[in-house]
């Protein structure tokens, strides 16, 4: 991607996060909007008008290479120290679940029994370590990876483990949409590492199809939690079963 492309790609992030629309920036700048349209999706625009167009968002140069350059290192996994701090207060831990699944700080409050204060400051917080960027008006950018995932033995699985599993099987995953199901067998190594691919691609699209229903109404959507796991094991009875070996 040349430089120029990434500058268009980032004004145009930075426009739909301020809710400026391309018949509004038009106005703006007093062009046609086809003329800012034929613009962005050409990938093409002279720094005189990049300098227009920052000063509609009330950014300058520096904040917009900035923003390329958060873009460009995004995480795919929190240091221990990041995810000891996440776990070490539950308030933390809950936005910062918010937050993955993008929630706007009203949607947390109207949700949870959180002051707007608080829930401000976890943001805030959270912009510290480096989960989020936290903007105007509440706003905020994720900095992690789509294919980011908490440490498989971090704190906050261990967490999860110890305070939610119980909780989480306990369901009948016999309502709409649940399902549950335990598949045993043998295979080589190798084909294990394939499946683990798979369902790394199933994560993947479960999360891109949450980022894609943020548009619908609340009442349109539930909350739903998909468990992935694949791991050498066998059943402690059954491993006692077992024979030993001369």
């Amino acid at each position: 991607m040349s430089s120029t492309r990434e500058l268009v790609t980032a004004l145009k992030a930075e426009l739909r996060r301020a809710g400026i629309t391309y018949a509004e920036l038009a106005q703006e700048l007093g062009m046609a909007e086809s003329s800012i349209k034929r613009m962005f999706a050409r990938g093409e625009m002279p720094l005189s008008r990049v300098d227009a167009v920052l000063g509609v968002l009330r950014m300058d140069f520096v904040e917009l290479a900035r923003q390329i350059a958060l873009a460009s290192a995004q995480r795919v996994e929190l240091t221990l120290e990041q995810e000891t701090a996440v776990v070490a207060d539950p308030k933390l831990l809950l936005c910062a679940i918010c937050v993955l699944s993008l929630w706007s700080v009203d949607e947390i409050v109207q949700t949870y029994a959180l002051s707007k204060p608080q829930a401000v400051a976890c943001l805030m917080a959270l912009d510290r370590l480096g989960i989020i960027e936290l903007r105007a008006r509440h706003q905020y950018r994720l900095r992690i990876d789509k294919t980011f995932r908490w440490r498989a033995d971090g704190p906050v699985m261990r967490y999860f483990r110890e305070h939610a599993v119980a909780d989480y099987f306990e369901g009948g995953f016999d309502g709409h949409g649940e399902l549950l199901m335990l598949v045993h067998g043998q295979v080589a190594p190798a084909h294990a590492v394939i499946f683990n691919e798979r369902l790394q691609r199933l994560a993947q699209d479960f999360a891109q199809q949450h980022v894609a229903d943020q548009k619908l109404k609340a009442a349109d959507k539930e909350a739903y939690s998909l468990v992935i796991g694949m791991r050498s094991w066998l059943f402690a009875p059954f491993r006692n079963l077992m024979r030993t070996g001369p």
